[in-house]
């Protein structure tokens, strides 16, 4: 549920509240710019600052949506390519197919770094070993790039609500003091009052329900990636020290990766 439609929503509840500020015509955009006139300016610097952190969020969301969806079909692309591909050097050389792909990446990280040591003639423990730091530098690198900006949606829905909860207090605040100074506790009094409290609750509820959800959904993802790449990464060094490393430093030279 997007912020705008939460706010529409308490907007159309409290409406009768600031009918006397309210535009012309009776549509929810109305109501709800309505209530922000009115409200304090406390109240609006925390509404827009709410309303920034939905923004970035719902930016975070659609720019990780995007990059989650390549990495994955990508990645799968690759892993089965890597299994019919006769040769190393035939998968490298499709590598920029997949630009997105965390596995692809890896491979070809382990790939330069196993050409680098077959041209060192180095012993096949030395190689392996220089072959599995290069991939696992990789495999971090790469998970902390899928991870990159999830920590915001993280503190959205951690802060937010607390945000809104005091726009809350604040408003009812606001509401006591206007009781305090008409001598009087009717509607019209503490009306504006709860109308902002209600209006920054339900800001910093909608801005941190949809942050927690795909906080959740983004994390199970990079799991999911993150054990794919682990896998490849095992597979991979399998395959050299059964394969390749075993041969010796004059086979590694002149044969083919």
């Amino acid at each position: 549920m997007s912020l705008f439609v939460l706010l529409t929503a308490v907007g159309q509840a409290a409406a009768p509240a600031v009918s006397e500020v309210a535009l012309s015509g009776d549509s929810s955009q109305s109501e709800i710019m309505a209530m922000i006139m009115v409200a304090s300016p406390m109240v609006k610097a925390i509404m827009l600052i709410l309303l920034l952190a939905s923004v970035f969020s719902w930016a975070i969301v659609i720019v990780k949506l995007f990059q989650y969806s390549r990495a994955s079909s990508q990645s799968r692309r690759f892993l089965n390519n890597f299994w019919k591909s006769r040769t190393f050097a035939n998968l490298y050389a499709d590598c920029s197919d997949y630009p997105n792909s965390p596995v692809a990446e890896v491979f070809r990280v382990g790939y330069q770094e196993l050409g680098r040591v077959y041209k060192a003639k180095l012993e096949a423990p030395s190689a392996l070993d220089n072959v599995q730091r290069a991939l696992r530098r990789t495999a971090t690198s790469e998970s902390t790039r899928l991870f990159r900006f999830l920590p915001f949606l993280a503190s959205c829905g951690n802060a937010t609500p607390f945000i809104g909860l005091f726009g809350t207090v604040w408003g009812i605040m606001g509401s006591f003091h206007e009781i305090g100074l008409k001598g009087t506790a009717n509607l019209a009094a503490v009306a504006p009052g709860i109308s902002e409290a209600l209006v920054a609750t339900a800001a910093g509820l909608a801005t941190a329900i949809p942050a927690v959800i795909f906080f959740n959904y983004f994390n199970s993802r990079l799991r999911v990636l993150e054990s794919e790449i682990s896998n490849f990464m095992s597979d991979f060094l399998n395959i050299l020290e059964r394969d390749l490393v075993k041969k010796s430093p004059s086979d590694q030279s002149s044969g083919e990766l």
